[in-house]
C-alpha cells in the first residue's frame, strides 16, 4: 500500500470489468478523471456470471480488511443471460437466480462499512449480428439475444429500486445513439471507447446526483497534494508559480 491513502472504486464484474482498461475503457476513463482523488482498482473475471461472484465475493471484499472501498461498481448479467446449453454447464444463470445472486452480493458490500456506496450497471444490448459471426470455433455456440439482455437488465434494475442501490440502466443508455449497433462495441459485446464514454457519463451523473456524504463526484474530491507551492509552474509574470494539479486541458472530453 503506497501512501497517503486515497478512496479506494473498486470496479467488479466480468469481462466488461476486466477489459476495462483497454480501447480507451470505461475504467481507464475513470481512473484519469479521479487521478489524484481516488484509485481505481479492477477486480474483472471474463466469463463469469453472478453464481461465481457469489461463491467469491466475501474473498474479494473480506469484512475483516483494514481499508473498506468507498465505491464499488457492480456489472453481472450478459454471462447470466445467455441461453442454457444442453450439457447443463455454461454461464446461463435462471433469472429468478440471477436477481438472487445479486441482491446477496449488494448486501454484502452494504455490509463492509457505512460508507461503503455501490452502483449496480445493468446489463447492456448486444449486436446479435456481430456476435453470430464473431463466435470463435472453440466455444459451443452463443446464446446471446437483446430480448434476454433487456428481461436481465430490467430485473437488475428493479432489484435495485427494491433494495436501495443506484443503479446505471445500460440497455438503454447505449440505445441512446442511433449508431450504437456500429460504434459502441469491439466485438459486439465489449465496450469500443465510444460505449465506454457512454458508461462513463452514466456514472457521473449518479455521482453527481447521489445525497451521499461525503460525496464522491470527482470535483468534490480533495486533490492530493494540491496545495501551491513554489515548485509549481513558474507564472508568466516570472514573478509567481500556478499550480496545475486540477488541470484538465489533456481531456478529450470534458467531464460534468
Amino acid at each position: 500500500m503506497v501512501g497517503p491513502p486515497r478512496p479506494q472504486f473498486v470496479l467488479f464484474g466480468s469481462s466488461i470489468v476486466q477489459f476495462s482498461f483497454a480501447n480507451g475503457g470505461w475504467g481507464a476513463i475513470l481512473a484519469d478523471i479521479y487521478a489524484r482523488k481516488a484509485d481505481i482498482l479492477v477486480r474483472g473475471y471474463s466469463g463469469w456470471n453472478s453464481r461465481r461472484a457469489l461463491q467469491v465475493v466475501d474473498q474479494v471484499f473480506p469484512k475483516d480488511a483494514a481499508v473498506q472501498p468507498s465505491l464499488v461498481i457492480v456489472y453481472f448479467g450478459g454471462n447470466d443471460s445467455m441461453g442454457p446449453h444442453s450439457s447443463g454447464l455454461g454461464p446461463h444463470v435462471p433469472l429468478p437466480e440471477y436477481v438472487e445472486n445479486m441482491r446477496k452480493i449488494a448486501f454484502h458490500l452494504k455490509s463492509l462499512s457505512e460508507n461503503t456506496r455501490i452502483i449496480f450497471l445493468s446489463c447492456p444490448p448486444v449486436n446479435e449480428e456481430v456476435v453470430r459471426k464473431g463466435t470463435s470455433a472453440i466455444f459451443s455456440e452463443i446464446d446471446r439475444t437483446n430480448e434476454a439482455c433487456h428481461r436481465y437488465s430490467d430485473a437488475c434494475l428493479e432489484l435495485c429500486r427494491e433494495i436501495d442501490v443506484k443503479a446505471v440502466d445500460l440497455f438503454n443508455a447505449i440505445q441512446k445513439r442511433d449508431d450504437w449497433m456500429n460504434v459502441c462495441f469491439t466485438d459486439g459485446i465489449h465496450f469500443s471507447a465510444e460505449g465506454s464514454k457512454i458508461v462513463v457519463e452514466e456514472i457521473l451523473r449518479i455521482l453527481k446526483e447521489a445525497e451521499w456524504e461525503p460525496c464522491l463526484h470527482w470535483k468534490s474530491l480533495p486533490t492530493e497534494f494540491g496545495e501551491d507551492s513554489p515548485c509549481d509552474m513558474v507564472a508568466a509574470d516570472g514573478k509567481t508559480t500556478i499550480n496545475i494539479s486540477e488541470c484538465t486541458f489533456h481531456r478529450e472530453i470534458q467531464w460534468d
